[in-house]
Protein backbone atom coordinates (compact mmCIF):
# COMPACT_ATOMS: atom_id res chain seq x y z
CA UNK A 1 0.00 0.00 0.00
CA UNK A 2 1.30 3.70 -1.30
CA UNK A 3 0.64 6.37 1.57
CA UNK A 4 1.32 9.64 1.29
CA UNK A 5 1.92 12.80 3.63
CA UNK A 6 -1.02 15.45 4.54
CA UNK A 7 -0.76 18.47 6.65
CA UNK A 8 -4.47 19.08 6.91
CA UNK A 9 -7.15 16.78 6.84
CA UNK A 10 -8.33 17.44 3.85
CA UNK A 11 -8.04 14.45 1.25
CA UNK A 12 -5.12 14.67 -1.24
CA UNK A 13 -5.66 15.44 -5.04
CA UNK A 14 -5.13 12.79 -7.84
CA UNK A 15 -2.09 15.47 -8.41
CA UNK A 16 -0.61 15.07 -5.18
CA UNK A 17 -0.73 10.97 -5.09
CA UNK A 18 1.18 11.43 -7.97
CA UNK A 19 3.92 13.42 -6.31
CA UNK A 20 4.42 11.82 -3.07
CA UNK A 21 4.57 8.08 -2.51
CA UNK A 22 6.70 7.31 0.02
CA UNK A 23 7.93 3.55 1.26
CA UNK A 24 6.88 4.24 5.24
CA UNK A 25 9.30 4.23 8.35
CA UNK A 26 7.82 3.41 12.01
CA UNK A 27 8.24 7.22 12.53
CA UNK A 28 6.18 8.04 9.24
CA UNK A 29 3.69 5.96 10.33
CA UNK A 30 3.30 7.55 14.10
CA UNK A 31 3.35 10.58 12.28
CA UNK A 32 0.46 9.55 9.83
CA UNK A 33 -1.29 8.10 12.91
CA UNK A 34 -1.29 10.85 15.18
CA UNK A 35 -2.29 13.13 12.07
CA UNK A 36 -4.83 11.25 11.30
CA UNK A 37 -6.37 10.50 14.86
CA UNK A 38 -6.26 14.70 15.32
CA UNK A 39 -8.31 14.70 11.86
CA UNK A 40 -10.94 12.42 13.57
CA UNK A 41 -11.14 14.27 16.52
CA UNK A 42 -11.87 17.16 15.39
CA UNK A 43 -14.07 16.72 12.74
CA UNK A 44 -12.55 15.40 9.91
CA UNK A 45 -12.08 11.86 8.85
CA UNK A 46 -9.41 9.04 9.46
CA UNK A 47 -7.52 8.28 6.29
CA UNK A 48 -8.08 4.83 5.55
CA UNK A 49 -10.69 4.81 7.94
CA UNK A 50 -10.92 1.92 10.69
CA UNK A 51 -9.26 -0.88 8.76
CA UNK A 52 -5.89 1.30 8.68
CA UNK A 53 -6.10 2.33 12.15
CA UNK A 54 -6.43 -0.97 13.24
CA UNK A 55 -3.33 -1.72 10.93
CA UNK A 56 -1.34 0.51 12.29
CA UNK A 57 -2.19 0.01 15.85
CA UNK A 58 -1.37 -3.52 15.31
CA UNK A 59 2.10 -2.53 13.93
CA UNK A 60 3.32 -0.28 17.11
CA UNK A 61 1.57 -2.85 19.86
CA UNK A 62 3.73 -5.88 18.20
CA UNK A 63 6.72 -4.47 18.36
CA UNK A 64 8.31 -4.61 22.02
CA UNK A 65 10.35 -1.17 21.63
CA UNK A 66 7.12 0.73 20.39
CA UNK A 67 3.99 -0.75 22.55
CA UNK A 68 4.65 0.77 25.91
CA UNK A 69 5.41 4.02 23.73
CA UNK A 70 2.31 3.85 22.55
CA UNK A 71 -0.52 6.23 24.01
CA UNK A 72 -2.73 4.65 26.48
CA UNK A 73 -5.96 5.62 24.25
CA UNK A 74 -4.60 4.05 21.36
CA UNK A 75 -3.91 0.95 23.54
CA UNK A 76 -7.10 0.33 24.73
CA UNK A 77 -9.13 1.36 21.81
CA UNK A 78 -8.92 -1.14 19.07
CA UNK A 79 -10.90 0.49 16.52
CA UNK A 80 -12.06 4.15 15.78
CA UNK A 81 -15.54 3.72 17.47
CA UNK A 82 -14.07 3.04 20.64
CA UNK A 83 -11.71 6.15 20.05
CA UNK A 84 -14.49 8.16 19.54
CA UNK A 85 -16.38 6.99 22.58
CA UNK A 86 -13.16 8.29 24.22
CA UNK A 87 -12.57 11.10 23.33
CA UNK A 88 -15.49 12.77 22.97
CA UNK A 89 -15.28 13.11 26.97
CA UNK A 90 -11.90 13.21 27.40
CA UNK A 91 -11.92 16.86 25.86
CA UNK A 92 -14.08 18.84 24.56
CA UNK A 93 -12.71 21.27 22.47
CA UNK A 94 -10.55 20.81 19.36
CA UNK A 95 -7.78 22.83 20.50
CA UNK A 96 -7.83 20.59 23.91
CA UNK A 97 -7.89 17.55 21.34
CA UNK A 98 -4.84 18.50 19.08
CA UNK A 99 -2.74 19.29 22.39
CA UNK A 100 -3.68 16.13 24.09
CA UNK A 101 -2.85 13.86 21.56
CA UNK A 102 0.54 16.13 20.23
CA UNK A 103 1.30 15.13 24.06
CA UNK A 104 0.03 11.28 24.08
CA UNK A 105 2.51 10.82 20.89
CA UNK A 106 5.11 12.60 21.97
CA UNK A 107 7.01 9.50 23.90
CA UNK A 108 6.48 7.15 20.72
CA UNK A 109 7.91 9.47 17.76
CA UNK A 110 10.53 10.79 20.22
CA UNK A 111 11.51 7.38 20.75
CA UNK A 112 11.93 6.67 16.92
CA UNK A 113 13.50 9.94 15.60
CA UNK A 114 16.05 8.76 18.36
CA UNK A 115 17.03 5.90 16.41
CA UNK A 116 14.72 2.49 17.67
CA UNK A 117 15.59 0.65 19.71
CA UNK A 118 18.63 0.27 23.03
CA UNK A 119 21.71 -0.19 20.92
CA UNK A 120 20.19 0.02 17.80
CA UNK A 121 21.45 3.89 17.12
CA UNK A 122 24.63 2.91 17.98
CA UNK A 123 25.04 0.13 15.09
CA UNK A 124 23.54 3.17 13.19
CA UNK A 125 26.13 5.32 14.19
CA UNK A 126 28.99 2.85 13.18
CA UNK A 127 27.70 2.18 9.62
CA UNK A 128 26.72 5.47 9.03
CA UNK A 129 30.76 5.78 9.66
CA UNK A 130 31.05 4.04 6.65
CA UNK A 131 29.72 6.51 4.27
CA UNK A 132 28.37 4.03 1.84
CA UNK A 133 24.84 4.49 0.74
CA UNK A 134 23.81 0.66 0.52
CA UNK A 135 24.87 0.43 3.48
CA UNK A 136 22.45 2.46 4.98
CA UNK A 137 19.62 1.52 3.03
CA UNK A 138 20.33 -2.11 3.67
CA UNK A 139 20.38 -1.30 7.44
CA UNK A 140 17.05 0.81 7.13
CA UNK A 141 15.35 -1.88 5.44
CA UNK A 142 16.47 -4.44 7.18
CA UNK A 143 15.14 -2.49 10.63
CA UNK A 144 11.89 -1.31 8.96
CA UNK A 145 11.04 -4.80 7.75
CA UNK A 146 11.04 -6.34 11.18
CA UNK A 147 6.92 -6.05 12.47
CA UNK A 148 5.37 -5.90 9.29
CA UNK A 149 7.45 -8.18 7.00
CA UNK A 150 9.71 -10.50 8.95
CA UNK A 151 10.56 -12.51 5.91
CA UNK A 152 11.69 -9.12 4.07
CA UNK A 153 13.94 -8.28 7.37
CA UNK A 154 15.62 -11.52 7.55
CA UNK A 155 16.62 -11.15 3.68
CA UNK A 156 17.46 -7.78 4.06
CA UNK A 157 19.83 -8.84 7.02
CA UNK A 158 21.59 -11.12 5.24
CA UNK A 159 21.82 -8.38 2.24
CA UNK A 160 23.14 -6.08 4.99
CA UNK A 161 26.54 -8.29 6.11
CA UNK A 162 26.95 -9.44 2.53
CA UNK A 163 27.34 -5.69 1.31
CA UNK A 164 29.44 -4.68 4.26
CA UNK A 165 31.42 -8.01 3.21
CA UNK A 166 32.03 -6.87 -0.32
CA UNK A 167 32.36 -2.64 0.37
CA UNK A 168 35.33 -3.91 2.74
CA UNK A 169 36.91 -6.20 0.35
CA UNK A 170 36.52 -4.04 -2.55
CA UNK A 171 37.82 -0.93 -0.41
CA UNK A 172 41.25 -3.34 0.20
CA UNK A 173 41.69 -4.53 -3.09
CA UNK A 174 40.65 -7.55 -2.06
CA UNK A 175 39.21 -10.07 -4.87
CA UNK A 176 36.20 -12.62 -4.40
CA UNK A 177 34.46 -14.99 -6.58
CA UNK A 178 31.10 -13.00 -8.06
CA UNK A 179 29.25 -16.01 -6.50
CA UNK A 180 30.79 -16.00 -3.15
CA UNK A 181 27.75 -16.66 -0.30
CA UNK A 182 27.77 -14.80 2.97
CA UNK A 183 30.03 -17.72 4.85
CA UNK A 184 32.52 -17.38 1.74
CA UNK A 185 32.36 -13.70 1.79
CA UNK A 186 32.44 -13.19 6.01
CA UNK A 187 35.96 -15.69 5.82
CA UNK A 188 37.53 -13.52 2.96
CA UNK A 189 37.03 -10.50 5.35
CA UNK A 190 38.17 -11.75 8.40
CA UNK A 191 41.51 -12.89 6.69
CA UNK A 192 42.07 -9.73 5.38
CA UNK A 193 40.79 -8.10 9.56
CA UNK A 194 42.85 -10.60 11.26
CA UNK A 195 40.17 -11.55 12.67
CA UNK A 196 39.96 -15.54 11.76
CA UNK A 197 39.96 -17.38 14.10
CA UNK A 198 43.54 -19.69 12.88
CA UNK A 199 44.74 -16.18 13.38
CA UNK A 200 45.08 -16.43 16.71
CA UNK A 201 46.76 -18.34 19.17
CA UNK A 202 44.88 -17.19 22.35
CA UNK A 203 41.65 -19.42 23.45
CA UNK A 204 38.98 -16.74 24.06
CA UNK A 205 39.71 -15.01 20.79
CA UNK A 206 39.49 -18.27 19.17
CA UNK A 207 36.37 -19.35 20.44
CA UNK A 208 34.52 -15.82 19.88
CA UNK A 209 35.66 -15.81 16.56
CA UNK A 210 35.15 -19.01 15.95
CA UNK A 211 31.70 -18.24 16.90
CA UNK A 212 31.23 -15.50 15.03
CA UNK A 213 31.71 -17.25 12.17
CA UNK A 214 29.01 -19.99 13.36
CA UNK A 215 26.71 -16.81 13.94
CA UNK A 216 27.42 -15.40 10.31
CA UNK A 217 26.62 -19.31 8.60
CA UNK A 218 23.52 -19.87 10.61
CA UNK A 219 22.39 -15.75 9.64
CA UNK A 220 22.51 -17.56 6.18
CA UNK A 221 21.02 -20.94 6.73
CA UNK A 222 17.85 -19.20 8.83
CA UNK A 223 17.46 -17.06 5.33
CA UNK A 224 17.90 -19.48 2.89
CA UNK A 225 15.32 -21.32 5.28
CA UNK A 226 12.59 -18.99 6.13
CA UNK A 227 13.96 -15.94 4.04
CA UNK A 228 11.61 -14.29 0.76
CA UNK A 229 14.24 -14.87 -1.44
CA UNK A 230 13.00 -18.35 -2.54
CA UNK A 231 9.88 -20.48 -3.03
CA UNK A 232 8.06 -22.19 -0.60
CA UNK A 233 6.49 -25.50 -0.52
CA UNK A 234 2.88 -26.12 0.88
CA UNK A 235 3.29 -26.21 4.57
CA UNK A 236 5.81 -23.15 5.01
CA UNK A 237 8.05 -22.01 7.97
CA UNK A 238 6.66 -18.49 8.32
CA UNK A 239 8.93 -16.33 10.86
CA UNK A 240 7.45 -14.08 13.57
CA UNK A 241 8.77 -10.30 14.26
CA UNK A 242 10.86 -11.61 17.16
CA UNK A 243 12.72 -13.87 14.80
CA UNK A 244 13.57 -11.25 12.73
CA UNK A 245 14.17 -8.99 15.37
CA UNK A 246 16.85 -11.55 16.45
CA UNK A 247 18.03 -11.74 13.26
CA UNK A 248 18.27 -7.80 12.72
CA UNK A 249 19.91 -7.15 15.65
CA UNK A 250 22.26 -10.54 15.19
CA UNK A 251 23.61 -9.06 11.42
CA UNK A 252 23.37 -5.44 12.73
CA UNK A 253 26.21 -6.26 15.04
CA UNK A 254 27.87 -7.91 13.36
CA UNK A 255 28.19 -5.70 10.19
CA UNK A 256 28.83 -3.08 13.01
CA UNK A 257 32.26 -4.96 14.23
CA UNK A 258 33.48 -5.40 10.85
CA UNK A 259 33.55 -2.03 9.82
CA UNK A 260 34.71 -0.89 13.23
CA UNK A 261 37.65 -3.11 13.09
CA UNK A 262 38.08 -1.85 8.83
CA UNK A 263 37.96 1.94 10.05
CA UNK A 264 39.95 1.64 13.09
CA UNK A 265 42.35 -0.15 10.74
CA UNK A 266 42.47 2.74 7.98
CA UNK A 267 42.71 5.18 10.95
CA UNK A 268 45.70 3.14 13.06
CA UNK A 269 47.47 2.38 9.73
CA UNK A 270 47.91 -1.61 10.21
CA UNK A 271 47.23 -1.92 14.19
CA UNK A 272 49.57 -5.05 15.73
CA UNK A 273 46.04 -6.61 16.80
CA UNK A 274 42.86 -6.04 15.05
CA UNK A 275 40.50 -7.71 17.38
Amino acid sequence: MIHYYRVDNRPPTPYEHQLRPFDETALDKAIRLQSSLIAFSTGGGFDGENPEYQELRRFFVARGDTKTKLPDCVRRCRDLGQFWGWIKFERGTYAERRTLLWDAFRPLIEHLESGNAPGLSQISDTLDAFDAEHVRAAWQKALDRRVADPEGAITAARSLLETVCKHILDDAGAPYPADADLPKLWALVAQQLNLAPQQHEEGVFKAILGNSQAVVNNLAAIRNRIGDAHGHGRRPVKPKPRHAELAVNLAGTMAAFLVATWLERNDLGEPRDQR
